[in-house]
């Protein structure tokens, strides 16, 4: 028995839809997929099974989506990362934005859940955000937001989101208030949980390929003081600055970087599996690790599965 039908718009490999999916008591079918990167699609119907039913979304029409109980989308980021431009909605690809709100307004779906980089809320300042919320309420949707915390969710990586959550206003009018949970039963709020959490998901004899240059690794003990004193394991990121901080957990995972910004306490990169792990993806997820790149394109650009799961459940408790 399907208990809801869902559309996953910028679905990538599909993250959303792994979070959602892990949700007990509710078992969703996916009517629609979008996905304009051929190299997710192809990582996408793999592990789900099925074709992605739309590549770009500018294409769609959207009377023509299959109605649905719930609209997921993460769409595009660089248009208001810090990392980016910070062009907001008045770059190309912020603006696909209001493809979804085209949807939302003629399909008219119970609920949705958004994601996008925290700096939305500041971008252009505030005004991108305040556009995003009036447009999502116009389209009859009452919004919850909330910036959310990969390590408050039992990963080790420090990755910040901001979560929408809206509900069509005629079931927000049924619905005590609504919050969006900002941890589960397993926030790694200690330096020890931490660094159990990353022992844990690391593998125990990585292959050679995935060290770093002795060069390399010399530079990074001579950036930090005392190196054999650092607790194993630790991850040491490469700030901007070139500045080497060695932590307990992950920084956030780039779709593209240095490909030295992480090292795994300061000597390799992080396997492919390892970067599915640090994103909570279930282990029976495959990504093929033939070309590297490619993984850290498809890792980074999707979003930590037990931190969409929280909120997803409380989504679908009130749909």
């Amino acid at each position: 028995m399907t208990d809801y039908k869902f559309v996953d718009l910028f679905a990538g490999i599909g993250g959303t839809r792994a979070a959602f999916s892990q949700v007990n008591g509710y078992e969703g079918e996916c009517v629609f997929s979008c996905e304009i990167s051929e190299e997710a699609q192809d990582a996408y119907e793999r592990n789900w099974g099925e074709p992605i039913t739309e590549h770009d979304i500018r294409d769609v029409d959207a009377d023509a989506v299959p109605d649905h109980d719930v609209l997921l989308a993460c769409w595009p980021c660089p248009s208001f990362s810090q990392m980016g431009k910070q062009d907001g909605l008045e770059d190309e690809r912020g603006m696909l934005f209001f493809e979804i709100v085209d949807i939302l307004k003629k399909k008219q779906p119970k609920a949705f859940l958004l994601e996008n980089v925290k700096n939305l809320r500041s971008v252009n300042d505030g005004s991108a955000f305040q556009t995003v919320e009036s447009h999502l309420s116009a389209a009859g949707y009452q919004v919850s937001d909330e910036v959310l915390n990969a390590l408050d969710f039992g990963l080790p990586q420090h990755r910040e989101r901001l979560i929408l959550v809206g509900f069509r206003e005629d079931i927000a009018r049924a619905m005590d208030s609504f919050e969006i949970p900002t941890q589960n039963g397993n926030p790694l709020d200690t330096e020890e949980k931490q660094r159990a959490a990353l022992a844990e998901l690391l593998e125990d004899d990585p292959d050679d390929r995935y060290e770093a240059s002795e060069k390399i690794k010399q530079d990074r003990r001579e950036s930090v003081e005392d190196p054999d004193a650092i607790p194993e394991p630790s991850v040491w990121h490469e700030n901007r600055n070139g500045g080497i901080k060695p932590r307990p957990y992950s920084s956030a995972l780039r779709a593209s970087s240095s490909w030295n910004y992480i090292l795994i306490n300061g000597e390799r990169h992080p396997t492919v599996s390892e970067m599915l792990r640090l994103q909570g993806f279930p282990k029976w997820f495959k990504i093929d690790d033939s070309n590297r790149s490619r993984a850290r394109r498809l890792t980074g650009n999707t979003v930590p599965v037990p931190m969409i799961r929280e909120p997803a459940a409380a989504l679908l408790d009130e749909i």
